[in-house]
């Protein structure tokens, strides 16, 4: 035995005897000890050390040092993709080292390293599942749907995410979530198919009554899903069927009005302000392959990180676009009303979004917000009337209503649409 195996023999007894102390060794000690054990037993080994990479990326000391997490999450990449074949964890785990790998690579601005993570990542839960190590064919899969979606390429991405559907609905209809399906309306819907959107979403609010019958889910959500509903069916021109919706909605909210919800709810802000954001995805630039834009419809938790912040950092240009056009609409309203109208809902959805990234707190930073885009419809529908003034003003009072309605202030919630659905209806 030369003078190198002795050191190695001495290392490996080293680390074993660093993981079988008596106290929790550091991240960055579990690290370099799995290392060297995997170089001796990587069967046993390398997921493990797979697990550590992973949480040492995330280590409180390079919260603030987004190379080293990079470098720390491909080095977990790297392992993850020399674990055996046939350890029935190693889908799981190429998977998680990815997705972490990916949102540094989005953070850092690299965006096509990430999308071929996101096709590594989708390749791998093609692989698992084939090898039986994870119950779905679209393990992986949907970071890869919202990069899609994020370039652009809608019909793709709605494709993928029908797939998405597809096979959670064969491990059962328990299996398929709002959140999956909401991603494949919106998709359909931006890739020009709203027919089929429309009837994807109309599956999402009848599951939801169906739960609400049976109290596992709120009053709220299928309210808003409704209300979102009847948006969807006016743009499309099904008029009658939009009006039904909403007076489905405004039976909810009088049940609200009078005894709240029927059970308490933990926080389902997210609900709200991603149905919200959808609304308003049509005032928002198109996203192109070398222009990204947020995937609306998914989560904005989901967003890559590079996306998400540059829809945050635009609040103040936005804010000040809106500011301009106030002035003018002061001397001009005929001229400026309409536009300013429309881009402080802009300002007034991306806030919502923003605070909801913040905290559950909403009333009372969002509620001026809210209450200045009643007021300046209110303006539009005295200066231009008709049905433009008519639609404005029902669409600012649905807008606050429903952030009410978030905000648990049923009464004054109940208010709101009642007067909004007086004026939207044909």
């Amino acid at each position: 035995m030369d003078h190198t195996e002795k050191v190695d023999e001495d290392a490996v007894l080293r680390a074993r005897t660093l993981l079988l102390g008596s106290g929790r060794p550091a991240i960055g000690q579990q690290v370099e000890a799995y290392r060297v054990l995997s170089s001796v037993s990587p069967l046993s080994y390398l997921p493990k050390l797979t697990e550590a990479l992973l949480s040492y990326g995330y280590a409180p000391e390079v919260r603030d040092r987004p190379e080293v997490r990079l470098a720390r999450h491909a080095d977990a990449v790297a392992t993850a993709r020399r674990i055996d074949a046939g350890d029935p964890r190693r889908t799981e785990l190429l998977v998680r080292a990815l997705s972490a790998y990916r949102h540094g690579l989005y953070a850092a601005g690299r965006r096509a390293e990430g999308f071929a993570v996101c096709e590594e990542m989708a390749a791998a839960g093609r692989w698992g599942f084939e090898q039986g190590q994870v119950p779905s064919p679209s393990y992986g899969h949907g970071p890869l749907a919202m990069a899609l979606a994020e370039s652009g390429k809608h019909r793709e991405a709605a494709e993928l995410c029908g797939k998405l559907v597809e096979d959670a609905r064969a491990e059962g209809p328990d299996k398929v979530s709002f959140w999956t399906m909401l991603e494949w309306a919106a998709e359909l819907d931006a890739a020009g198919r709203h027919d089929a959107a429309l009837e994807a979403f109309a599956d999402i609010v009848d599951v939801s009554r169906g739960e609400l019958a049976e109290d596992r889910t709120s009053l709220a959500i299928v309210t808003w899903q409704l209300v979102h509903q009847a948006g969807m069916l006016d743009a499309a021109g099904r008029h009658g069927q939009a009006r039904g919706a909403r007076q489905e909605a405004l039976a909810l909210m009088t049940e609200l009005d009078r005894t709240g919800e029927r059970k308490v709810w933990s926080n389902i802000l997210s609900w709200w302000t991603t149905l919200y954001a959808l609304s308003g995805r049509s005032a928002e630039p198109t996203p192109l392959p070398g222009a990204p834009a947020p995937a609306f419809g998914f989560s904005f938790l989901d967003w890559s990180p590079d996306v998400r912040q540059a829809y945050f950092d635009g609040l103040p240009t936005l804010e000040a676009e809106v500011a301009g056009l106030r002035e003018r609409a002061t001397t001009d309203p005929r001229a400026h009303l309409p536009a300013l109208v429309d881009l402080h809902r802009r300002l007034t959805i991306r806030s919502a979004v923003y605070r909801e990234r913040r905290s559950h707190r909403i009333l009372k930073p969002l509620r001026p917000l809210f209450n200045e885009g009643v007021a300046l419809a209110r303006r539009l529908a005295d200066v231009v009337g008709g049905a433009e003034g008519r639609g404005a003003l029902g669409r600012a009072l649905t807008d606050r209503s429903m952030f009410l309605l978030a905000a648990r202030q049923y009464g004054e919630a109940y208010d709101d649409y009642r007067e909004a659905v007086g004026l939207l209806g044909r």
